[in-house]
């Protein structure tokens, strides 16, 4: 007569493998749920069932999380642009993508605005494709830089805008700011009728008046 196997009690959880992507990931969940300083390497720990020791093994300790943080948030914009469409086009495709990666995790915004880079950091070779499509283009490579902090600047800040009250302009019933007021309504009937959010419609107004001014720099420094 066959012997049954024994089989694993319902309801028991199974063990799940420790590594530094679950980690990473475990820590950037919860500093979208509770904030910075609420996801260190301790509450990783009770996060996950395990000693803050174990942890060590794979991060070496707040700045390495944060590092993998950045990494896995720059893993998500798309820099493949740069080698298949011009350079503006392709720039305007990766401020739109590095806004969505970065609006997804609104707390992460401040810390990595501020953060310098780690010296082995992967997200060196996002900045790296951007800086190379650029630099095709005939951009100056001292000019570079620049050009990619001033849109970054612009990214961050609409990423954090993204996250505002469509109505935070919202000014009330008052008579004594009728400029305002009737701008405020103007632009609240003519986003409604095409469906779009304030935070969009600025990013983009942003996004065009800039690249635009990249064109007319880039025009006057290759001119000739």
């Amino acid at each position: 007569m066959a012997v049954p196997s024994a089989r694993r009690g319902a309801g028991r959880p199974k063990r799940r493998v420790l590594s530094r992507r679950l980690i990473l990931e475990t820590g950037l969940r919860l500093m979208d749920a509770h904030g910075v300083d609420r996801a260190g390497m301790r509450a990783i720990a009770d996060e996950l069932g395990v000693r803050p020791s174990s942890l060590y093994n794979h991060v070496a300790g707040t700045a390495d999380l944060i590092a993998g943080v950045r990494e896995l948030i720059s893993d998500r914009i798309d820099t493949g642009v740069f080698a298949a469409a011009p350079w503006d086009a392709a720039l305007e495709a990766w401020a739109r993508s590095y806004r969505s990666a970065f609006a997804a995790h609104p707390p992460t915004i401040a810390l990595l605005a501020v953060t310098p880079l780690a010296e082995r950091s992967d997200t060196t070779r996002m900045y790296d494709a951007v800086v190379a499509g650029l630099v095709r283009a005939g951009w100056p490579p001292e000019r570079v830089l620049t050009v990619i902090v001033a849109l970054e600047s612009f990214i961050l800040g609409s990423a954090l805008d993204y996250e505002a009250a469509d109505d935070m302009f919202e000014p009330g019933p008052r008579a004594d700011v009728p400029a305002f007021t009737a701008a405020y309504r103007a632009r609240e009937r003519a986003l409604a009728a095409s469906g779009t959010r304030p935070a969009d419609a600025a990013f983009e107004l942003g996004l065009r008046a800039l690249v635009s001014g990249f064109r007319a720099e880039h025009a006057a420094l290759t001119r000739g």
